[in-house]
């Protein structure tokens, strides 16, 4: 019997050619420069309301016996790397902000 998965909005806009350069640049804009409050807010709080928290820059939480709790959030360097990538225009700007960021080793 095979088992059949629903379709997300993405994955039906992707599908039918709808996700676009700019929608691709807006989002990952939004997850180099957003803020990690909420993500901060989910652990630190008692009952925080989850749905309402912007959890996207989360990449995993764990929590171990003793309580201690362990935030990893996205790479905001990757992200601007893939950003830069699609922006192109001011590549050399770009890339020289990107090397600073690292230290200045090369890339």
């Amino acid at each position: 019997m095979k088992q059949e998965t629903k379709e997300t909005p993405l994955e039906r806009r992707v599908r039918m050619g709808h996700v676009q350069r700019r929608d691709i640049q807006r989002r990952l804009a939004e997850l180099a420069f957003g803020r990690a409050n909420d993500c901060v807010k989910l652990v630190l709080e008692d009952s925080p309301e989850v749905d309402a928290l912007d959890l996207s820059l989360l990449s995993e939480v764990k929590r171990n016996d003793k309580g201690t709790v362990e935030v990893r959030l996205i790479d905001r360097l990757q992200a601007l790397e893939a950003l830069s990538g699609l922006v192109g225009s001011e590549e050399g700007e770009m890339k020289a902000f990107l090397q600073a960021l690292r230290g200045g080793e090369d890339g």
